[in-house]
């Protein structure tokens, strides 16, 4: 019986986060590309949490977007509120974070694939993949359709033999009663991959009509809004925004939750998968946390055009009766009626570990996996994998070499090589404390990082590219101008000084000197600054950071080149580390389990010690002068 045949150049596997990015780098690369999801009207779904960015979140976004990704592009369209997180803190951690209108967010996206050159959408359920020789050939869907493709790239979320659980209803389906993935996982053990299964969870959508927010502290977006692309004009942006809203739960509501965890399937054995330790559910913070009398709940908006209400900080797998119980008692939610039950969501994912840092699996040629397939978490996370997974696709296809930005160039080098290096046995969550070079890994420089290498792949055009190397100009002039404009003990600089709490001059000083005092700030020098040029507010800001943290900047800087050093000894993948006699056992099998390519992969490997490096390096010294 024969069935429909295609071919394409690249295949997507699912259009969550991970899969809109897959898909819009290969197709804007000028390939053909093919995405399939289970549901058109899912894509770019938020079946979590109705936000973009967050700590360190915000940074993968706009690193995203400088390398030519959509996602904060997307946001920019369809935010509700917007807020810089950690102000009172260092630039290193200020993190960018966005309330969505889900609807719009979702729908927005799938605009963009729609009307994207190259770029088919395809609603069927991938069953199987087509594997020959070690090497992807295409897939088959349940119908039993044959598509064709030079690459393959897995990004299938949450929906592989999803269930969703509450108390005792178990729903075999994946996120948002969507239908799940049930046959691709077959395939793909068939094909020696190895599987993990997972759990994340979400909290109830409430009706907000049903909410006290008099007893609430309400939460304020940001007076001026800073956007997440660089290409979006930051007074395009500028409009009234909906507030979020924060209550807290109590010691009533933790009593009712201790009385009930035996009708929690999280504590009943009845969940498998194993959940993420940094976004817990509320009846794991009540066990886990016994000395705390309250846990946050943000109240945040689903939507312009709906009253669901989101609840954040209370995700929960327990039963709807306990559900109802436990929010009544949080101010503000008396009388609160649910509109969606909170549900815990296990789902099959793969040991990242197969991977290589291109995220290309290991021993299957062509067939890339990017997402919460990869045993993340976060919609963030996912969008960044997906645009990599692409871009090393489309890459392999060019005959080009695989871009893998390292831990000194990207947070999004720190989450790939995390994945790929270390045991992973719980979902990842990015944050700025796992980033070594986060003073150097700033939200408000990605595009400084990595416009160049965006513009080297084929994703940012050449008047952006030209604007990126004009900003970088116009901070370097500024910096050096200020180190060499003297202003002096005058009574205007004196008084300009005590107003802002400033000691006073004794002899003449650089506006340079005076920006790094602790109190002042580039911004407000312009008092005294009688020949400041008018710079964007944007490119104002690196000169005032550059010119404040300019010797930890230059330490960093040095711990960077001492990394490199390492990260540029490469390794090959076929090497038999048995064959180095002083390695300990452990090591040896740890690094002939991940293959790392250069020194410094294999020296995060856990179980691989300084010393076995220092034997390593030994053994490659004496191997490069024929002594080995």
């Amino acid at each position: 019986m024969p069935y429909l045949e295609e071919i394409y150049d690249i295949i997507v596997v699912g259009a969550g986060h991970a899969g809109c990015e897959a898909a819009l780098a290969c197709a804007r690369l000028g390939l053909q590309t093919i995405v399939f999801t289970i549901s058109i009207d899912s894509i770019a779904l938020m079946p979590c949490n109705p936000n973009i960015g967050g700590s360190s979140k915000g940074h993968l976004v706009r690193e995203l977007d400088a390398l030519g990704g959509e996602m904060g592009k997307n946001i920019d369209k369809t935010f509700i509120q917007s807020k810089m997180l950690n102000k009172s803190k260092g630039a290193a951690v200020h993190s960018l974070r966005a309330q969505a209108d889900k609807q719009d967010y979702s729908r927005q996206m799938r605009l963009t694939l729609e009307n994207t050159e190259n770029l088919t959408l395809r609603q069927a359920e991938v069953s199987e993949l087509i594997v020959e020789d070690y090497i992807v050939r295409g897939v088959k869907t349940f119908s039993g359709a044959v598509y064709y493709a030079k690459a393959v790239i897995l990004a299938t979320g949450t929906y592989l033999n999803a269930r969703c659980i509450y108390g005792d209803v178990s729903n075999e389906t994946g996120p948002n009663g969507l239908k799940a993935a049930n046959h691709l996982t077959d395939s793909l053990i068939a094909n020696g991959v190895e599987m993990f299964r997972f759990k994340t969870g979400t909290p109830a959508r409430v009706d907000g009509r049903t909410i006290d927010y008099s007893k609430m502290e309400e939460q304020f977006g940001d007076e001026w809004i800073v956007p997440f692309s660089f290409s979006t004009d930051p007074k395009s942006i500028q409009k009234e925004q909906v507030s979020c809203w924060l209550t807290y739960t109590n010691e009533e509501t933790h009593q009712i939750i201790r009385n009930n965890l035996n009708r929690s399937p999280l504590f009943s054995g009845a969940i498998e998968g194993t959940g993420p330790r940094y976004c817990p559910s509320i009846e794991d913070k009540v066990v886990k946390f016994p000395d705390k009398d309250r846990h946050q709940v943000f109240i945040e908006p689903e939507g312009l055009y709906t009253n669901e209400m989101y609840l954040g900080g209370m995700s929960s797998s327990l039963p709807e009766d306990i559900q109802y119980a436990m929010y009544r008692t949080v101010p503000g939610l008396e009388q609160v009626k649910i509109v969606r039950n909170a549900y815990a969501i296990e789902y099959d994912c793969i040991n990242s570990r197969q991977l290589k840092p291109s995220l290309e699996f290991k021993d299957i040629h062509g067939l890339f996996s990017g997402g919460q397939f990869n045993g993340s978490s976060g919609y963030e996370e996912a969008a960044v994998q997906g645009f990599m997974a692409g871009v090393n696709a489309a890459m392999q296809i060019f005959g080009r070499d695989p871009i893998v930005l390292d831990r000194s160039q990207a947070y999004i080098g720190v989450l790939i090589d995390d994945l790929v290096t270390k045991e992973n046995f719980e979902p990842y969550r990015m944050m700025t404390s796992r980033s070594e070079y986060r003073l150097l890994l700033r939200q408000d420089n990605a595009d400084l990082r990595l416009r160049k290498i965006g513009y080297e792949i084929g994703l940012v055009d050449d008047e952006t590219y030209q604007r990126v190397l004009e900003k970088e100009r116009d901070i370097q002039a500024e910096v050096q101008r200020l180190e060499k404009t003297t202003v002096g003990a005058s009574p205007k600089i004196q008084q300009f000084l005590e107003r802002h709490g400033s000691t006073p001059l004794k002899t003449g000083a650089t506006l340079a000197e005076l920006n790094r005092r602790p109190e002042l700030d580039y911004f407000m020098l312009i008092e005294i600054d009688e020949n400041r040029p008018d710079l964007p507010r944007d490119t104002a800001e690196q000169v005032d950071i550059n010119i404040k943290y300019e010797g930890y900047l230059k330490r960093q800087q040095q711990q960077v080149a001492q990394f490199k050093k390492l990260e540029n000894k490469k390794l090959s993948i076929d090497f038999d580390y048995s064959a180095v006699k002083s390695l300990r056992k452990e090591a040896v099998q740890k690094l002939n389990l991940y293959k790392p390519s250069s020194i410094g992969q294999a020296s995060r490997i856990s179980g691989v010690s300084p010393a076995d490096i220092s034997v390593l390096l030994v053994y490659l010294e004496q191997m490069r002068h024929g002594r080995g």
